[in-house]
């Protein structure tokens, strides 16, 4: 295919963007990732051309399709190519089909490399499943979305998950070094230095992508090279700077980092950690994340986590989630931060959670549920003579604001579901119950 096609590469390689130039050729080539790290499980199998099914899974710029290329490059099976995104069931079955002749014919196995996978839907993914199972397929997937959520279970079971990691800054430099250095597809025709602080921001910029590295690095020579004086320069922050007025995220909200962004928030909060939580709350911010679905992730928690024991929580969170839609960004940054301080730094206590959760079980694990006849509704006025409502039920006002009485159904009598915590408020309703447990 003509993502893999080397006679095309050559053709619009000296026209192609500097960091396609400089994709790895060989595994050598491919910085800080440990799954092709040599003695690594895949690339002992890339190297001996005995590969299995398996998904590399991992953030943009992260070397994904460079690794299918260098097995494109080095296998003597049969390498197709399919893009997610614009291949349907047709295609699948066409590719199918081929691999099943190239098999049969030339006994040649065929590997497909599926770019996005996770853009395939669960009716793609099943009629490419079959000829994965039977070996028509050698299927390698490539995705930034977690895998566990976005491949279905029958065809995650036959392959095995690689996960590629950002680059950390030692990569980066490497990365941009390299193609600074490399005269026959970088930069190395000409005479271009970077300062050590310009490389530490670019680290930083680029959180882990060594892809928009190099977009970054190309810009600053395409920006400030005077060819026709000089073919000489010093990249400075400065440059890059007038490039990017801020790092970018790697933020994607509708993606699995949103995800794995909103899960540290609340736990840094439910944590009792200030600190981390803001820290979270400001990669949301940075990312682009609407406000609106943070807030109503810290009205769950402040119900979920706090509950009773500082029944103040909620209310804050909810105070919070109107500020949000009243004044919106960037002012709605506040009240978050505010509400994200309040719930970090309260008592925590879920016992709200686990007694709803308990009593839902009881109910859905019920034959029957009947109100009992001194609990029914007696507002109409024949309710209690023709249908015995309400009769024998003690208005609790009536005795000092308590009287014991049975308020359970037949079936549920004796059961108990909240159960109070130790922390905050939580102390004084224990209290309570207890108090009024001896009166019984």
């Amino acid at each position: 295919m003509d993502l893999f096609d080397t006679n095309r590469d050559k053709i619009v390689n000296n026209n192609a963007p500097l960091a396609y130039r400089m994709r790895p050729r060989n595994l050598d080539e491919v910085v800080g990732q440990k799954a092709v790290a040599r003695g690594s499980v895949l690339r002992r199998a890339i190297e001996k051309d005995q590969l299995h099914s398996f998904v590399l899974y991992g953030p943009p710029g992260t070397g994904k399709t460079s690794i299918a290329r260098v097995i494109a490059s080095a296998t003597n099976s049969y390498f197709d190519f399919l893009p997610a995104v614009t291949s349907g069931v047709s295609d699948i079955k066409r590719t199918a089909a081929e691999a099943s002749d190239r098999l049969k014919y030339h006994l040649q196995r065929t590997i497909l490399f599926v770019d996005e996978i996770h853009r395939f839907n669960k009716s793609q993914q099943d009629v490419l499943l079959p000829f994965v199972e039977d070996g028509t397929l050698l299927l390698i997937g490539a995705t930034t979305e977690n895998p566990l959520y976005e491949l279905n279970n029958a065809l995650l079971s036959r392959m095995k998950i690689y996960i590629l990691e950002p680059l950390d800054e030692t990569a980066i430099t490497q990365v941009v070094k390299h193609a600074l250095a490399d005269k026959e597809r970088g930069l190395g025709e000409y005479n271009i230095a970077i300062e050590q602080e310009s490389l530490d921001w670019l680290a930083a910029a680029c959180k882990g992508d060594g892809r928009m590295a190099l977009n970054i690095v190309e810009t600053a020579v395409n920006s400030f090279l005077d060819v026709d004086r000089a073919k000489s320069m010093t990249i400075t922050a400065d440059m890059l700077q007038m490039i990017m007025s801020r790092p970018m995220l790697n933020y994607d909200r509708s993606g699995d980092y949103h995800y794995d962004t909103i899960s540290a928030y609340i736990k840094s909060i439910r944590g009792s950690d200030p600190d981390a939580a803001l820290f979270w709350l400001a990669v949301m911010l940075e990312g682009g994340e609407d406000p609106k679905f943070i807030a109503r992730r810290i009205i769950v928690h402040a119900a979920e986590d706090i509950g009773l024991a500082d029944p103040y929580a909620l209310s804050i969170a909810a105070a919070a989630a109107q500020a949000v839609d009243f004044v919106g960004l960037p002012e709605a940054r506040i009240p978050l931060a505010e509400a994200t301080i309040y719930l970090a730094t309260a008592p925590k206590s879920n016992s709200s959670k686990t007694a709803i959760d308990q009593a839902m079980n009881f109910v859905r694990q019920s034959k029957k549920i009947q109100v009992p006849k001194h609990l029914a509704d007696a507002s109409h006025s024949k309710a209690g003579s023709l249908l015995g409502h309400g009769q024998g039920y003690r208005y609790p006002h009536d005795y000092g604001g308590y009287i014991a009485q049975e308020y359970m159904p037949e079936e549920a009598r004796g059961s108990t579901f909240y159960q109070p915590g130790r922390n905050g408020y939580e102390i004084k309703i224990a209290e309570f119950l207890k108090r009024i447990e001896t009166k019984k």
